[in-house]
């Protein structure tokens, strides 16, 4: 009977096509419990430095043992050996542990004038340098704009293209609103009828921490951070409607099939709400149409408004299904201590900012540090790990400060510092000591260190992303893009926390590197690590999921600044061969 199967079976597969055989083969005989054994120029187990298989095996999705091929032949005699890749390499799924769906459907979908080379789903897009050049794209995308209707653009940096108001926007049209989006995403500006649109006037600065006033008394254009959400009443009809989304979305989904990417984490989950989110999931997504794991994690504002004294419950209602979400949710909470490194609103310690659109100021704290740990200690007490947004200097020694308070309250939850701007020495030491997680924003360096040396001052400028120090001090550390706020490319950020390199072309604290080994593991089992998923994902070990991305080379044996580069043949998702289309 068996060999009547096996006959049938082989007979199904040939009347299939060459082009899709690999597949069809793999998925059909997955499907009946079939061992296959793939074979590789090399396996990048991930379990230890300069360990490599030859062989893996793999069974309904799961890792089986890995080793030479007659090793693996011996254990398992009935298997199947698949010789797809035998002339490329197959590392752990690649993983990006900190990303925003709703902003990347968002931004992803505007017209975008990037003060960097940026990454977008049709390609990539030139940095647009200086102010003049900057207005001039702005003017021409309004110009080319369906007339009657408000338009959008993501990607002003005010430290690239200098200050801006509502003045400026002015110029180039009154008759409808203009709405620029700030490359850190905490901030807009809105020329006069974009103000008008919203109802933001004076009266907005005595509610909401984000209203610059000017001289006169009257709002300069700029919103940003507490004032921000609330605009979003007036603008969500247009941002988060059925059709942008569902473009948004694809980009998204798109980019990361071409970076190889098998896992993210949406590290804010709840913030634009939560029935706009899961339609926008339910619609979108799906592992097998997008052909990658999503997993959220939920904001601490957002169940405090929707769930008050229940929030706890909810969390944990969410992670078990008992509230029904259209992807799973960690048993984890995102908080966030202060602003954002981008817009020059994260908290320093005096003098605060010396340059930039903050010039003497020090920040926003999002928490008021003597409320951290109050904040965070019912979340911990539940046994939920936490992630907490925190850039600033300032804002470091408030949640180490925290840390240290939840863990003498006891408890072994995780502790995930998230972006992780500046540290200092001193800081970098007390991480090591508190068991503190690091899921470092992979861009900081490149994007901005030679241009933040002004507003942070020397000193503080020697303290961006000090991943090599925090690692020495025992530190994990994990990468993630923060995207779409930087490209959503794990083998992109590991080369760079290898090369240090800047977008000037500089080299920023060379003694800061990541070693090429650490930098892979930051982007696999370290990013596994910060999500708790480390017993899963990460490595290629027996008992997880078989979850590989597959390439042309092997990363350890080339130079970090061809990382990028490097070829991607696509994915194996839970045993399942998904090759990019060509």
């Amino acid at each position: 009977m068996r060999y009547i199967l096996i006959v049938c079976l082989v007979i199904t597969l040939t009347a299939c096509g060459a082009r899709d055989d690999q597949s069809s083969i793999s998925a059909q005989l997955e499907n009946n419990g079939e061992t296959i054994v793939y074979t590789a120029a090399g396996i990048l187990t991930m379990e230890a430095e300069g360990e490599i298989a030859e062989a893996v095996a793999v069974r309904r999705g799961q890792i089986l043992a890995t080793g030479d091929i007659q090793t693996l032949l011996r254990d398992y005699p009935a298997a199947r050996v698949d010789k797809t890749f035998a002339k490329k390499y197959i590392l752990p799924g690649l993983i990006d542990p900190h990303v925003h769906v709703m902003l990347g459907t968002m931004q992803y979908a505007l017209p975008v004038t990037p003060p960097w080379e940026m990454s977008m789903p049709d390609g990539m897009h030139a940095g647009i340098e200086g102010r003049e050049a900057f207005l001039a794209e702005v003017a021409a995308i309004d110009a080319a704009s369906p007339p009657g209707q408000p338009v959008f653009i993501y990607g002003y940096h005010n430290l690239v293209h200098g200050d801006l108001t509502k003045n400026d926007l002015d110029a180039i049209t009154t008759e409808r609103p203009l709405i620029i989006w700030h490359y850190s995403s905490h901030d807009f500006y809105l020329n006069s009828a974009a103000l008008k649109w919203a109802r933001v006037d004076a009266s907005w600065a005595q509610k909401y921490h984000g209203v610059d006033l000017g001289t006169d008394g009257t709002p300069t254009g700029r919103i940003y951070e507490d004032a921000a959400l609330p605009i979003f009443m007036t603008f969500g009809p247009i941002l988060l409607s059925p059709q942008h989304l569902a473009t948004g979305f694809d980009g998204f989904s798109h980019m990361l099939r071409q970076a190889g990417v098998t896992t993210i984490a949406e590290m804010g989950y709840g913030l634009f709400g939560w029935d706009i989110e899961n339609r926008n999931i339910a619609t979108n997504w799906s592992m097998q149409k997008s052909g990658y794991r999503l997993y959220l994690v939920p904001e601490f504002r957002a169940l405090a408004r929707s769930y008050g004294e229940g929030r706890v419950e909810a969390v944990q209602k969410m992670v078990s299904g008992e509230t029904k979400i259209p992807a799973p949710v960690l048993p984890q909470v995102k908080f966030f201590t202060d602003a954002a490194y981008y817009s020059q609103t994260m908290r320093l310690s005096p003098p605060g900012y010396l340059a930039g659109q903050s010039k003497g100021r020090e920040g926003l704290w999002v928490i008021a540090p003597d409320e951290l740990a109050a904040t965070i200690m019912p979340y911990w007490q539940a046994g939920l790990d936490v992630h907490i947004h925190s850039n600033g200097d300032a804002a470091q020694a408030a949640t180490l400060n925290a840390l240290a308070a939840l863990r003498a309250s006891g408890g072994q939850n995780r502790f995930i510092i998230e972006h992780s701007g500046l540290f200092s020495p001193d800081q970098v030491k007390e991480a090591g000591r508190g068991g503190a997680i690091i899921s470092a924003a992979s861009h900081y360096v490149y994007y901005l260190a030679e241009a933040y040396a002004e507003p942070l001052g020397p000193k503080r400028a020697e303290w961006i992303s000090p991943l090599g120090s925090l690692s020495a001090a025992g530190v994990p550390i994990a990468l993630h893009s923060d995207a779409p706020l930087a490209p959503p490319q794990p083998l992109l950020a590991a080369s760079r926390a290898i090369t240090r390199e800047t977008r000037e072309g500089g080299v920023y604290q060379i003694e800061e590197v990541l070693s090429p080994y650490d930098a892979l593991e930051a982007i696999t089992l370290d990013a596994a690590r910060a999500l708790q998923l480390d017993d899963q994902i990460g490595s290629i070990t027996p008992g997880k999921r078989a979850d590989f991305t597959i390439v042309d080379a092997n990363p350890l044996e080339l130079p970090a600044a061809s990382w990028a580069d490097i070829r991607i043949w696509g994915v194996v998702l839970d045993g399942q061969l998904r090759p990019l289309k060509e």
